[in-house]
């Protein structure tokens, strides 16, 4: 998705990935990028979902609005609510406020929306942040928990079963809480993961576990669901081999990108950002978190991979981010890597960052 001023395109990847960069559709939007929170496109296209300061807007394919439904106002000093943005564009006191966020569940049938609370409608209301689950033909709400959060902003992960969301809201310095749900049709059960200094990352392609970033950066987990609980910490005891631009007597603790997933069931893809040079993509094994190598690319990327659950990821060209590189895993196996090909322009990866002639290459086919 790319997110304009005036509309919301989404675009199909097989095709952009074909050459066609045309969007497969288009969403008029009914406030500017940057007055709201993470908007949301239906898996089928012909829904788009907009959170904002006061409302979460809903519009079809043909541009026509579908559902509005209303919610206490984002504007940090702002206890009102409002009929539409132009009530309150260019006021002060909403120029910069705190946000939410909204996801649309993967059979299309549900929007779950984190906003802030009263509704309007609320008989007793209480200055709070909840989750809703709304459905998506009408905007009627179907169930809704408080978050027990004071958001700056938040983002949605799905999962491949329609009942289920996460949900990881960011406090700023204050911390990350992570709430994962599940609405059964009838009742809306939200569970808290972690110590609220976990920021959700990826939901494995079958659903079974997640993938988290410590607050700050800082280590990567991977949990198990339904419980949320650690099984691995990513990379725990891993020395990072000193990297190629550093001096030699620099220490230093690389950071981990936020952009990393599931590249399939068994395998992960995550960046390390470090001081003296570019940032390093690396596979990691799900099975005991640990660093199956390095991924050398034959040519500038961008920083971060975007793990696409199939087998493949994503990164962009280091100068334009609209030139995407698609990239594929090579066969893992236990106790060391196997090749599924040899293509010209692939990437390489050495295990454990050593040199091709004492672990030998490994071809990633693109």
């Amino acid at each position: 998705m790319i997110r304009r001023d005036d509309e919301l395109l989404a675009y199909d990847l097989d095709r952009l990935l074909a050459g066609d960069d045309a969007p497969a559709a288009r969403f008029p939007a009914p406030w500017p990028r940057g007055a709201g929170g993470i908007d949301a496109v239906s898996p089928t296209l012909d829904l788009a979902v907009f959170s904002g300061q006061h409302a979460l807007h809903a519009v079809d394919a043909a541009g026509a609005l579908r559902w509005t439904v209303r919610h206490a106002c984002w504007g940090s000093s702002c206890s009102s609510f409002h009929d539409s943005y132009e009530e309150y564009a260019g006021s002060g006191e909403h120029r910069h406020p705190d946000s939410g966020s909204c996801w649309i569940s993967a059979d299309g049938s549900t929007v779950w929306a984190h906003v802030r609370t009263p509704l309007p409608d609320d008989v007793e209301p209480e200055l709070d942040e909840e989750w809703l689950v709304l459905d998506a033909a009408d905007g009627r709400v179907l169930a809704r928990v408080s978050t027990g959060t004071a958001a700056a902003g938040s983002h949605h992960v799905p999962h491949p079963d329609p009942g289920q969301m996460g949900l990881s809201v960011g406090e700023g310095q204050d911390g990350a809480p992570l709430r994962w749900g599940r609405w059964d049709g009838t009742r809306l059960t939200v569970i808290r993961i972690g110590d609220d200094d976990r920021c959700l990352v990826d939901v494995s392609p079958c659903g079974t576990r997640l993938l988290t970033i410590a607050h700050w950066g800082r280590e990567p987990a991977i949990h198990r669901l339904p419980d949320g609980a650690v099984t691995h910490e990513v990379a725990a005891d891993h020395r990072f081999p000193p990297h190629p631009q550093a001096p030699p007597d620099a220490e230093e603790e690389p950071d981990w990108g936020y952009q990393c997933g599931f590249v399939d069931e068994r395998t992960v893809v995550a960046s390390t950002r470090e001081r003296h040079g570019r940032p390093r993509h690396w596979l990691i094994g799900v099975a005991r978190g640990d660093v199956l190598g390095q991924v050398e690319y034959p040519m500038p990327v961008s920083e971060d991979p975007m793990a696409l659950g199939d087998g493949t990821w994503l990164t962009c060209g280091e100068d334009d981010p609209f030139h995407l590189l698609l990239w594929s895993s090579p066969a893992m196996v236990e106790g060391g890597v196997t090749s599924t090909g040899t293509r010209r322009d692939s990437p390489l990866m050495t295990r454990d960052g050593g040199t091709a002639e004492d672990e030998g290459v490994v071809t990633l086919a693109p």
